[in-house]
């Protein structure tokens, strides 16, 4: 019967997955997966809510699940990102996209082991400018971006001892990456297959006596395939990573009903290809950041919990490359998240999350324009996140 059900969750998983559609401009790393994850700003490093925050940011948590699990999400995530220079501003038609989300958990009998297998949208961004009067002094041609990085992560824990768990996982990513930006580019990187890239994440977990528990993950780049376009002028070859992510967690569960947690990470932009060399060396520009997320969890009663997130980013675009950085600005900084689970069976719960990344902007010099020509980038991002968990 669990086979089944397992069986059953992929195939359903897999279809949904092959639906995607770009992240948007929300950034290169999406900081959480899933109704809860999201719902607690992405907090998973030493709080373990559900399988898929567990999978993704620290599989050593996995074993500090209460049993094994099922998590189905899917989020519809709206950004609005516009371009102002001296001429007017325009706006991005970039739509709604869909980021599904799959994780599972088993725990078998009389192991310490714990196995576990996610599905996730973890990365992206997605601009769609029309030519019109207010860009025409951008582009010779409309701007288009899409970069959509999906992801499979087995992984395995092992409990040591009472307090102690490790963890692992292989990482196998799906990348499709298509760039219209004429200043910058002698053709239309439109044409090309989608690539396959691979890397590990590890992690401890520690929990105390205290209720005090504490977690720490790496994230290892995504290293792709060079992503390979047939163009007018010839085929064209580019080098890109997914960046390393290292985190550290703490969450407290001393105060009855609550669970508070607290992560910290850095984002290895800079060093990863086509993010962090200049755009005069054939890349973005990017800073590596750190990132802080916050979360409460309060369980109202047997039925109904709530939570409430909080996500400070430090931009990784620099203001000097903001026009270089039209087609990827990914510049939010705050994100407030709020979500709620309702306990439909002893088995079964179904959760709910709204984020919002609040506005913030660039602005930096055209190039080879007269000195006080600008380009100013502005966004803004609304995300809603339902799911089902299913314990068995």
């Amino acid at each position: 019967m669990r086979m089944r059900l397992l069986i059953a969750v992929l195939m359903v998983g897999g279809m949904v997955q092959a639906l995607a559609t770009p992240v948007g401009a929300q950034g290169i790393v999406v900081p959480g997966v899933g109704p809860i994850n999201r719902s607690m700003a992405g907090t998973a490093t030493a709080a373990p809510l559900d399988a898929a925050g567990a999978i993704h940011w620290n599989p050593a948590t996995m074993s500090a699940l209460p049993s094994s699990e099922v998590v189905i999400g899917f989020e519809l995530l709206y950004l609005s990102t516009h371009v102002e220079t001296a001429f007017g501003s325009t706006r991005s038609d970039s739509g709604i996209s869909p980021l599904p989300t799959l994780a599972i958990t088993w725990q078998p009998e009389d192991t310490p082991w714990t196995f576990g297998l996610g599905l996730f949208t973890i990365g992206g961004f997605g601009t769609n400018y029309a030519l019109d009067g207010n860009t025409a002094n951008l582009a010779i041609e409309p701007i288009f971006s899409r970069l959509q990085i999906l992801q499979l992560v087995p992984s395995a824990s092992l409990k040591l001892t009472d307090r102690l768990s490790i963890g692992f996982g292989a990482t196998v990513s799906m990348a499709d990456a298509s760039l219209d930006f004429q200043p910058a580019l002698p053709a239309a990187l439109t044409h090309g297959p989608m690539r396959w890239g691979a890397g590990f994440n590890a992690g401890l977990y520690y929990e105390t006596d205290a209720h005090w528990n504490f977690g720490l993950s790496y994230k290892s780049p995504q290293w792709f395939e060079d992503f390979e376009y047939n163009t007018a002028f010839g085929p064209i070859s580019l080098n890109i990573e997914y960046p390393a992510i290292y985190s550290a967690g703490v969450s407290y569960t001393g105060f009855s009903r609550l669970v508070w947690a607290l992560d910290l990470r850095y984002l290895d932009y800079a060093n990863a290809a086509f993010f962090g060399p200049s755009p005069l060396a054939g890349g973005l520009g990017w800073d590596s950041v750190f990132s802080v997320s916050t979360g409460v969890q309060y369980q109202l009663n047997d039925a109904w919990s709530f939570r409430v997130g909080y996500i400070f980013n430090e931009n990784p675009v620099p203001d000097q490359y903001a026009y270089v950085n039209i087609p990827a600005a990914a510049i939010y900084q705050h994100i407030i998240a709020l979500g709620a689970t309702w306990q439909v069976t002893s088995r079964t719960s179904f959760s709910i999350a709204y984020l919002r990344a609040f506005e913030n902007s660039i602005t930096g010099d055209i190039p080879f324009a007269p000195p006080g020509f600008t380009v100013t980038n502005r966004q803004t991002i609304d995300a809603l996140v339902a799911g089902l968990e299913v314990k068995f």
